[in-house]
Protein backbone atom coordinates (compact mmCIF):
# COMPACT_ATOMS: atom_id res chain seq x y z
CA UNK A 1 0.00 0.00 0.00
CA UNK A 2 1.62 3.68 -1.05
CA UNK A 3 2.31 5.74 2.00
CA UNK A 4 -0.06 8.57 2.67
CA UNK A 5 2.31 10.52 2.93
CA UNK A 6 3.45 10.76 -0.98
CA UNK A 7 -0.02 10.49 -1.28
CA UNK A 8 -0.85 13.73 -0.26
CA UNK A 9 2.06 15.46 -0.96
CA UNK A 10 0.74 17.30 -4.19
CA UNK A 11 -2.84 18.29 -3.85
CA UNK A 12 -5.16 20.54 -6.79
CA UNK A 13 -4.67 23.78 -6.84
CA UNK A 14 -6.21 25.84 -4.45
CA UNK A 15 -7.38 29.66 -5.44
CA UNK A 16 -6.61 30.22 -1.91
CA UNK A 17 -2.75 30.60 -2.74
CA UNK A 18 -2.44 33.72 -4.29
CA UNK A 19 -4.26 35.05 -1.35
CA UNK A 20 -1.65 33.26 0.69
CA UNK A 21 1.26 34.70 -1.12
CA UNK A 22 -0.32 38.61 -0.94
CA UNK A 23 0.27 37.97 2.98
CA UNK A 24 3.49 36.47 3.01
CA UNK A 25 4.66 39.30 0.57
CA UNK A 26 2.79 41.61 2.80
CA UNK A 27 4.68 40.15 5.89
CA UNK A 28 8.17 39.64 4.36
CA UNK A 29 8.41 43.45 3.10
CA UNK A 30 6.92 44.64 6.26
CA UNK A 31 10.06 42.18 8.37
CA UNK A 32 12.65 43.55 6.39
CA UNK A 33 12.08 47.23 6.37
CA UNK A 34 14.84 49.34 4.37
CA UNK A 35 15.70 46.17 2.03
CA UNK A 36 14.09 47.16 -1.70
CA UNK A 37 13.14 43.91 -2.26
CA UNK A 38 10.69 42.60 -5.44
CA UNK A 39 8.80 39.93 -4.28
CA UNK A 40 7.26 37.27 -7.80
CA UNK A 41 4.76 34.03 -6.62
CA UNK A 42 6.63 30.98 -8.20
CA UNK A 43 6.80 27.34 -8.22
CA UNK A 44 3.48 24.92 -8.56
CA UNK A 45 1.23 26.91 -6.64
CA UNK A 46 1.59 29.93 -8.86
CA UNK A 47 0.42 27.89 -11.43
CA UNK A 48 -3.87 27.35 -11.73
CA UNK A 49 -5.04 24.02 -12.80
CA UNK A 50 -2.00 22.18 -11.97
CA UNK A 51 -1.23 19.69 -9.31
CA UNK A 52 1.62 21.20 -6.24
CA UNK A 53 2.88 20.53 -3.24
CA UNK A 54 1.13 23.07 -0.80
CA UNK A 55 4.05 25.12 0.05
CA UNK A 56 4.00 28.68 -1.56
CA UNK A 57 7.51 29.68 -3.00
CA UNK A 58 8.48 33.16 -3.45
CA UNK A 59 11.34 34.95 -4.78
CA UNK A 60 12.95 37.28 -3.79
CA UNK A 61 14.92 40.12 -5.84
CA UNK A 62 17.33 42.52 -4.54
CA UNK A 63 19.84 44.54 -5.12
CA UNK A 64 22.50 43.48 -2.55
CA UNK A 65 22.45 40.07 -0.61
CA UNK A 66 24.80 41.75 2.28
CA UNK A 67 20.89 43.91 3.15
CA UNK A 68 19.05 40.39 3.36
CA UNK A 69 22.38 38.57 5.59
CA UNK A 70 21.79 41.46 7.77
CA UNK A 71 18.49 41.62 8.83
CA UNK A 72 18.06 37.66 8.40
CA UNK A 73 17.65 37.20 12.13
CA UNK A 74 14.28 39.21 11.89
CA UNK A 75 13.07 36.66 9.32
CA UNK A 76 13.25 33.88 12.19
CA UNK A 77 10.44 36.67 13.88
CA UNK A 78 8.42 35.67 10.64
CA UNK A 79 8.80 31.96 11.84
CA UNK A 80 11.11 31.27 8.82
CA UNK A 81 14.42 29.17 9.09
CA UNK A 82 17.91 31.00 8.11
CA UNK A 83 19.46 28.55 5.47
CA UNK A 84 21.96 30.56 3.71
CA UNK A 85 22.54 29.82 0.09
CA UNK A 86 21.78 25.92 0.75
CA UNK A 87 23.81 24.34 -2.02
CA UNK A 88 22.88 27.46 -4.62
CA UNK A 89 25.78 30.02 -5.28
CA UNK A 90 24.00 33.51 -4.52
CA UNK A 91 21.33 32.87 -3.20
CA UNK A 92 20.00 33.28 0.49
CA UNK A 93 17.11 30.80 1.33
CA UNK A 94 14.72 30.94 4.10
CA UNK A 95 11.88 28.28 4.87
CA UNK A 96 8.64 28.39 6.89
CA UNK A 97 7.52 25.11 9.31
CA UNK A 98 4.85 25.50 11.76
CA UNK A 99 5.18 23.83 14.98
CA UNK A 100 3.62 20.48 13.80
CA UNK A 101 6.74 20.61 11.38
CA UNK A 102 5.07 20.97 7.95
CA UNK A 103 6.64 23.18 5.47
CA UNK A 104 4.21 26.42 4.41
CA UNK A 105 6.74 28.55 2.69
CA UNK A 106 10.18 28.63 1.13
CA UNK A 107 11.67 32.17 0.26
CA UNK A 108 14.39 32.15 -2.30
CA UNK A 109 15.85 35.53 -2.60
CA UNK A 110 18.24 36.28 -5.29
CA UNK A 111 21.15 39.42 -6.59
CA UNK A 112 18.85 41.66 -9.20
CA UNK A 113 21.24 39.77 -12.08
CA UNK A 114 21.26 36.21 -11.00
CA UNK A 115 20.62 34.14 -13.80
CA UNK A 116 18.18 32.26 -11.46
CA UNK A 117 15.35 34.67 -11.68
CA UNK A 118 14.72 34.34 -14.93
CA UNK A 119 14.98 30.63 -15.03
CA UNK A 120 11.94 30.38 -12.13
CA UNK A 121 10.08 33.58 -14.19
CA UNK A 122 10.50 32.04 -17.22
CA UNK A 123 9.12 28.33 -16.06
CA UNK A 124 6.25 29.68 -14.40
CA UNK A 125 5.05 32.16 -17.21
CA UNK A 126 5.88 28.97 -19.96
CA UNK A 127 3.45 26.98 -18.01
CA UNK A 128 0.75 29.64 -17.72
CA UNK A 129 0.83 29.99 -21.35
CA UNK A 130 1.30 26.61 -22.39
CA UNK A 131 -1.67 24.31 -20.62
CA UNK A 132 -0.92 21.11 -22.53
CA UNK A 133 2.65 21.65 -20.68
CA UNK A 134 1.42 22.25 -17.11
CA UNK A 135 -1.06 19.59 -17.58
CA UNK A 136 1.77 16.80 -18.71
CA UNK A 137 3.43 18.37 -15.44
CA UNK A 138 1.08 17.89 -12.99
CA UNK A 139 0.67 14.04 -14.81
CA UNK A 140 3.71 13.43 -14.67
CA UNK A 141 3.34 14.38 -10.27
CA UNK A 142 0.58 12.29 -10.13
CA UNK A 143 1.93 9.31 -11.51
CA UNK A 144 5.40 9.95 -9.10
CA UNK A 145 3.43 10.10 -5.64
CA UNK A 146 1.47 6.40 -6.82
CA UNK A 147 4.70 4.78 -7.39
CA UNK A 148 4.17 2.41 -4.95
CA UNK A 149 7.26 3.08 -1.96
CA UNK A 150 8.38 6.18 -3.90
CA UNK A 151 10.53 8.44 -1.94
CA UNK A 152 10.83 11.97 -1.82
CA UNK A 153 14.32 11.57 -3.05
CA UNK A 154 12.51 9.88 -6.07
CA UNK A 155 9.88 12.21 -6.38
CA UNK A 156 12.29 14.91 -6.76
CA UNK A 157 14.18 12.84 -9.24
CA UNK A 158 11.47 12.11 -11.18
CA UNK A 159 10.68 15.75 -12.11
CA UNK A 160 14.22 16.15 -12.83
CA UNK A 161 14.17 16.10 -17.05
CA UNK A 162 10.89 17.43 -17.25
CA UNK A 163 12.09 20.16 -15.28
CA UNK A 164 15.19 20.79 -17.22
CA UNK A 165 13.62 20.02 -20.73
CA UNK A 166 11.02 22.77 -20.03
CA UNK A 167 13.17 24.87 -18.67
CA UNK A 168 15.39 25.11 -21.68
CA UNK A 169 12.15 25.67 -23.97
CA UNK A 170 10.75 28.26 -21.54
CA UNK A 171 14.15 30.08 -21.42
CA UNK A 172 14.22 30.36 -25.12
CA UNK A 173 10.15 31.20 -25.23
CA UNK A 174 10.90 34.14 -22.27
CA UNK A 175 13.30 35.71 -23.88
CA UNK A 176 11.67 35.57 -27.05
CA UNK A 177 8.68 37.21 -25.58
CA UNK A 178 10.51 39.95 -22.97
CA UNK A 179 12.10 41.29 -26.97
CA UNK A 180 9.17 41.92 -28.58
Amino acid sequence: MQSKQMVDLVVAHDPNWKADFDAEKRAIKACLRGVDIMLHHIGSTAIERILAKPIIDLLGVVSDLSQVDANARAMEGLGYEVMGAFGIEGRRYFRKITADGRRTHQLHIYEKNSPHIERHLAFREYLREHANVASAYSDLKETLVSVEGQTWGGYLDGKDAFIIETEKDALEWYQGSQSI
